[in-house]
Order: structure tokens, then C-alpha cells, then sequence
């Protein structure tokens, strides 16, 4: 009878350390809803598509440029593979989240131009709930919408002899973007053998400005309004596998899966004429119904760990975005329409090496517990403009985790890193942005059992 009150207190104990967490995870992500500031950019490429795909990596990833499959931290959330949440402390709570700093300088036929932005780009969490079974969940982004740019040219005289000094002026603008809040599991049924999956709420808009206005009043000024909004879901998978290779060497292989399908959004084009003496405008209106789509994605990706000091790994990812299909204005033969149009994209692959390393949280000395990091991607563009491929990406990142340490806190970690990316085609805009990454990881041992003696 000792033996079954006892175990029914174990278990008594179990479910409520189990409602202490779940009720901060509630509490958490109240806050993050409220306070997650739409990621920004200032790209013109953000024009097209669904926007400009923004990073998935958190603090500590963003210090190896995101290198991400092989990794199952104990005290780091790593959701673009949820398979890693199985090897997550069971004794805390871990809160993260990342703000950036960037600087964009524009490029084109010898004009520069320079934009700044900075935003909260990231708030996750996660917690073990049971052995070998781990829990996270939080608000990234996905897509970023955010230009705003033109260009003058004069009037050809013998096309308005009238008045042979006109101007005429296309003014484009853009915001908007895609986010997902997410909650995650992973699980290790089996020693070395980890299986996650992430299911996200998906959602957000697209919002799209052309404006062509002449300084002739006689002439309409005639603008192009586009926009589109989503609400759809989003399903990740992930696997993971550990070998033992020596006393010292161990090898993970790791594996994503990202389902594609249709996001079931209506879009809408409003061409809008106005008489600039009169401002009378007549309006035509264009609907599209479920169109645009998310890309199946596959990422594999290995990590090597010496002697758990060493980490260094390699990722592939393919985004299939070659099949997907968007709504364009057209103008033929004098009609006008707005209809589903292919071959806009290209599947996008991306390369990334990088590593960390650290001599040991047991060593003393405060450098011996700094983890440095470093890393390089390559990627081409999913991008088509004007029949031609889009700018290919070539980035590098160095990035620190810097333990804090003092009276009552000895887990956390700060991270930083520092994030150069290059997107260069011919005949296109030339960008170069450098991004400053902060993120706080925050673990305490909420959750410990505590004995009176």
C-alpha cells in the first residue's frame, strides 16, 4: 500500500510540474503575440513572389549562418528541426529571443543608396514535458514585404507634342509579410533515434503599390493596388540520428521536411484611373481565388562533435518553388486581365558550413566559456525577373555565446554574431547588407525538485 501511495504522489508531482509549464508557456506566448514587431526589409526584390524569405535561425544559429539539421542542444531551441527538442534539460525553462541591426546598401548602374532597419525578429520557448519527449513553441517569420522607391523620365515629345517637356514618374511601394506561430514536440523512442514535427498557424498579407503619374495634368495618373491575405497552416518535420564513432567523435545525421501546398488566399488587383483636374477616379476590380502557394522543402545536414568541443556541419536545402504559381496583371490585345501565370520561379538551393567552439562550461576562466562561432552560405535566388533568374546570395557570419554568469543566474546565454550577405546578378540591383544579430536565451531551473531535510 506505501509503495502505491508513493507512486501515486510521483505522478501526482509529475502532472504538476508539468501544469507550472505549460501555464508559463501560456503566459509566454500572451507576451509574445503582443510585443512580436513585423520583421523588416528594405529589399525591392520583396516585391515579388512572397516577399523576401527571412531567416529561420535563432541566436545561436545565426552565429554559423544558420547551420541548423545536426544540432540537439540541451540548453538552445533549434526548431528548424523539432527532432532536436528530445534532448532539451529536464530540469528548465528556455526563453529566446533575437532582435536585429541592419544596414542595406543599394546598387545600380553606379547609383548607391543606403537603408537602415532593426526589429525583434524572433520569440521562442521550450521545455521538456516528459523523458525523452520535448516541447517548444514561439512566433518567427517566414516572408518579408517592404520597399518603397521610383524613377522620373521625360515624356517622349512626339508621343505628347503638346507638351514635349513632360515628366512621368512610376512610384513602387510594398509592406506586409508572412509570420507563423508554432508548437512543436520531439521525440526519442529509441537511443540515437529522434523524430519532431512543428504545426504552425500561418498567416499575414501582401500589399503592393504602382503608381504612374505624369506631370501633364491632362494625362490620368494610373496606379496598380495588389493584395492578397492569408490565414493557412504550416507542417514541419524533422528526424535526427547519432552514431558514436570513437571515445571522443560522434556524428549526427539530420533530416526536415516541410510540407507544400496551397494557402488557399484570394488576391485582388484594383487599377485605378484618375483624372488629376477633376480627381475623378473609375475603378476596375480583379479577384483571383485560392492562389499562392508554400514550396515542399527537404533539408539534410550532418554535424560532427568532438569531444564536445568541436561542433562542425553542413546543410542542403531545396525549396521545389519552380512548380508554384502567382497571379499577374496582363494586358493583351488590349484586354486586361489578372490570371494564374507559371514559370515565375526557380527551386532554391542553399549550402551552408559552419561550426562552434567551446573549451567547456566545467573550465574556468571566462573565455574557456565563450562559444565561438562562424559560418557560410551560398543560395540561389526562387526568383524570376523579367525571364531571368534572380540575384544569388553568398553570406558569413561570426557570432559569440556569452555565458552569464552571476549570483543568481549561471545558465543563460547572450548571443551575438555579426551577418554579411551579398545578393549580385547581372543587369539587377547589387545589395550588400550587414546585419548585427542579439539574442537572449534565458534558462533557470525552474523546475527542480527540492528536498527538506
Amino acid at each position: 500500500m506505501s509503495i502505491f501511495f508513493h507512486n501515486f504522489a510521483q505522478f501526482i508531482f509529475e502532472i504538476n510540474k508539468l501544469m507550472k509549464k505549460i501555464f508559463a508557456a501560456a503566459i509566454l506566448l500572451t507576451i509574445s503575440l503582443n510585443s512580436l514587431a513585423q520583421s523588416g526589409t528594405n529589399s525591392p526584390y520583396s516585391q515579388f513572389g512572397l516577399g523576401t524569405l527571412a531567416p529561420q535561425s535563432t541566436g545561436f544559429n545565426r552565429g554559423m549562418n544558420g547551420l541548423a539539421y545536426g544540432f540537439h542542444e540541451h540548453n538552445q531551441i533549434n526548431h528548424q528541426n523539432p527532432a532536436s527538442y528530445s534532448s532539451l534539460d529536464s530540469l528548465t525553462f528556455i526563453f529566446d529571443a533575437g532582435v536585429s541591426l541592419q544596414m542595406t546598401n543599394f546598387e545600380e548602374n553606379s547609383h548607391r543608396k543606403n537603408a537602415n532597419n532593426g526589429n525583434l525578429e524572433y520569440v521562442v520557448a521550450a521545455f521538456r514535458a516528459f523523458k525523452h519527449v520535448g516541447v517548444s513553441f514561439g512566433l518567427i517569420p517566414y516572408s518579408n514585404v517592404g520597399y518603397n522607391y521610383s524613377n522620373t523620365e521625360n515624356v517622349n515629345a512626339f508621343q505628347n507634342p503638346s507638351s514635349p517637356n513632360a515628366t512621368y514618374s512610376n512610384t513602387f511601394s510594398g509592406k506586409g509579410g508572412l509570420r507563423q506561430v508554432y508548437l512543436g514536440f520531439g521525440w526519442e523512442p529509441f537511443k540515437c533515434v529522434s523524430f519532431g514535427a512543428n504545426v504552425s498557424y500561418f498567416w499575414g498579407s501582401l500589399n503592393r503599390d504602382i503608381v504612374n503619374r505624369y506631370s501633364d495634368n491632362y494625362i490620368n495618373t494610373l496606379s496598380k493596388t495588389y493584395s492578397a491575405d492569408i490565414k493557412s497552416y504550416k507542417l514541419d518535420f524533422g528526424l535526427q540520428f547519432t552514431q558514436r564513432v570513437s571515445s571522443k567523435d560522434e556524428i549526427t545525421l539530420g533530416a526536415s521536411y516541410t510540407l507544400g501546398h496551397k494557402l488557399g488566399a484570394d488576391a485582388t488587383c484594383d487599377v485605378i484611373s484618375t483624372n488629376q483636374q477633376t480627381l475623378v477616379s473609375d475603378t476596375t476590380h480583379f479577384s483571383t481565388n485560392n492562389v499562392l502557394s508554400i514550396p515542399h522543402t527537404y533539408g539534410v545536414g550532418f554535424l560532427l562533435n568532438h569531444n564536445n568541443r568541436l561542433k562542425i556541419g553542413f546543410d542542403y536545402q531545396l525549396q521545389q518553388w519552380k512548380n508554384i504559381e502567382m497571379p499577374q496583371f496582363k494586358v493583351v490585345n488590349n484586354v486586361a486581365n489578372y490570371s494564374i501565370t507559371s514559370g515565375l520561379f526557380n527551386n532554391r538551393h542553399k549550402y551552408t558550413l559552419g561550426g562552434e567552439y567551446c573549451k567547456g562550461e566545467r573550465y574556468r576562466g571566462f573565455f574557456n566559456r565563450i562559444h565561438y562561432r562562424a559560418g557560410v552560405s551560398y543560395a540561389t535566388s526562387y526568383l524570376k525577373i523579367n525571364g531571368q533568374d534572380g540575384p544569388r546570395e553568398i553570406s558569413a557570419s561570426i557570432g559569440f555565446g556569452i555565458p552569464i554568469v552571476n549570483g543568481y543566474n549561471n545558465r543563460s546565454i547572450l548571443n551575438i554574431s555579426g551577418e554579411w550577405v551579398n545578393q549580385n546578378a547581372k543587369g539587377l540591383i547589387k545589395e550588400n547588407m550587414y546585419r548585427i544579430n542579439i539574442g537572449l536565451t534565458f534558462n533557470e531551473r525552474w523546475f527542480a525538485k527540492f528536498k527538506v531535510e
